[in-house]
């Protein structure tokens, strides 16, 4: 069993690497963040009333503290989308470019393909939080916010913190791209979970509602319980569960 999940893991690997679209979400996400966040600091260090209400309690902070703050919340949701896009086209592809059929004919089960496209997106996911961790202290550096002292580090490392956690609640697009046998079924189901995030973020119980504690306490951390955040695993855990019960009920008449 371990042996064929290697087989897949590393044939799925390569499929993500020579893949421009994986190139072309990680690009984007960067880019985009940091294109944001950059701004929306200009915007604030002009005065610019909008923004100041935009940001909230987090247009007092300064330094590392307000640049991190402004990261996390477009994070947040820019991150959600990104890794719903991702999974919906390493699960949905295999649909839309009729390739499905021929993982019939391999030396190994359907579950466990589901399972290693799974590990390689984690992988990548792991991969995009250095690399936005990165181009976060980048950006403070040319800003001149000067050298990160310990109080510096422990606001950037909610960075990568945020993007593993988003990654995390993300998966049900692999769940629903295999059921909808299609990419546009996983980006629909990436919105909803924006949606819904955003509704029940207002609620009282919101900080333990796994899809919503990441944001919550990257925002603001010390409004989220530790408890709260080790909820979160349980959605990959359900629905990679339920995505690998569905590539194994997978049929060729599909």
């Amino acid at each position: 069993m371990l042996h064929g999940f290697g087989v897949a893991f590393a044939f799925e690997a390569r499929k993500a690497v020579a893949s421009r679209v994986m190139v072309s979400i990680t690009v984007l996400l960067l880019a985009g963040v940091a294109a944001i966040a950059l701004g929306m600091l200009l915007a604030a260090a002009s005065g610019q009333e909008q923004v100041l209400a935009k940001l909230g309690p987090i247009g007092e902070l300064d330094g590392w503290a307000r640049l991190v703050g402004v990261v996390v919340q477009v994070t947040a949701a820019g991150g959600l989308g990104a890794f719903g896009v991702a999974l919906s086209w390493m699960f949905g592809r295999e649909f839309a470019d009729g390739t499905v059929s021929a993982l019939f004919a391999l030396p190994v089960s359907r579950p466990t393909i589901a399972l290693a496209k799974l590990t390689v997106f984690g992988v990548w996911a792991a991969g995009v939080a250095v690399l936005l961790t990165v181009v976060v202290a980048v950006l403070g550096f040319a800003m001149g916010f000067g050298a990160t002292d310990a109080a510096g580090v422990v606001e950037l490392a909610r960075v990568p913190a945020l993007a593993a956690l988003t990654a995390l609640i993300a998966v049900p697009a692999a769940w629903a791209a295999t059921i909808g046998r299609g990419l546009l079924p996983g980006i629909g189901a990436t919105v909803v979970i924006m949606v819904v995030a955003q509704v029940l973020a207002v609620s009282e119980l919101g900080t333990w509602i796994p899809i919503v504690a990441p944001a919550l306490w990257a925002i603001a951390p010390a409004s989220v319980p530790t408890a709260a955040l080790l909820t979160v695993p349980s959605v990959p855990l359900v629905f990679g569960a339920l995505c690998a019960l569905a590539w194994s009920r997978l049929q060729l008449d599909w």
